[in-house]
């Protein structure tokens, strides 16, 4: 009897401890530093009007300025949020302190498809690494290259400027960085965008 209890005892703190596990998951992949980022909102702005930001990107593989075809990159903006992982009750919850400041300084793109065609250079651009240059202390907007010139001049996005196109893509995009004691921080989101030859800005 005895041993047969210790073995649903067993079974019930595994269970727990799972469930613990799978409930945390996703932060401790973040880091080992106490404190996390949080993507509040990603936009993304078409090179043809950098002005513009929208919820989806239209990436325009070729524009004509005063009757010269041009190629432009794509540029998006992150605003992140600062949490932490054990803010403490909710009465009395604590603030992230300065030394759980993260300092950003590089991003990681890539573009996967739906329909599972994802050979780089074939169906979709080449994956890429930028700098990135900021540090999070409550709320803070930063702006980054999402779509390089040269994507646009390769396969298969060359071919766009022709052949009408469209390839539809979702950029997965990976933030790192470390707080103020150098504990590393990372964190990711996707966007979705779209290539193809569209409609120049008057």
């Amino acid at each position: 009897m005895s041993k047969a209890a210790w073995g649903v005892g067993t079974r019930l703190a595994t269970a727990v401890l799972l469930l613990a596990s799978v409930s945390c998951g996703t932060l401790t992949r973040q880091g080992t530093s106490p404190a996390y980022l949080i993507v509040q909102e990603l936009e993304a702005a078409s090179g043809a009007d950098d002005t513009t930001f929208n919820g989806v990107l239209l990436s325009d593989v070729i524009t004509v300025v005063d009757g010269s075809s041009s190629v432009f990159n794509d540029v998006a903006r992150v605003t992140f949020g600062l949490g932490l992982k054990d803010p403490g009750p909710a009465a009395t919850p604590v603030s992230p302190t300065q030394a759980n400041w993260i300092t950003l300084d590089r991003y990681h793109v890539r573009f996967i498809r739906s329909d599972g065609h994802n050979i780089e250079g074939v169906d979709v651009p080449y994956a890429f690494d930028g700098g990135i240059a900021g540090t999070v202390s409550d709320q803070t907007t930063i702006t980054f290259q999402i779509v390089r010139h040269q994507a646009k001049v390769e396969a298969p996005l060359g071919a766009l400027a022709t052949n009408g196109v469209i390839i539809s893509t979702i950029a997965e995009i990976t933030f790192y960085g470390h707080d103020q004691t150098g504990r590393a921080v990372s964190t990711t989101s996707t966007f979705s965008v779209n290539f193809g030859n569209f409609a120049d800005p008057s």
